[in-house]
């Protein structure tokens, strides 16, 4: 589990029956609290995410979990 935190990554999902997408940022353990929070945020006013959950491992990792609604426009015509 180790080398999953070797760098920095993020990664997008969607959820099709709960209709949110969500968006794992994980952060490796040499980077710092400051950068990644900042991040965390940017990603939050920008892109209209918010946090759901967030986890910190034995090795100093970190994985935040952002989600945001999807929302589905119907056709009018």
């Amino acid at each position: 589990m180790r080398e999953q935190f070797l760098s920095s990554s993020v990664e997008r999902q969607r959820d099709y029956a709960k209709q949110y997408e969500y968006l794992v940022v994980s952060v490796s353990p040499d980077d710092s609290l400051p950068d990644a929070r900042r991040r965390i945020v940017e990603h939050a006013e920008y892109g209209k995410w918010e946090l759901e959950r967030s986890i910190l491992y034995v090795g100093g990792g970190r994985r935040f979990w952002l989600r945001r609604k999807v929302i589905t426009v119907q056709r009018t015509v």
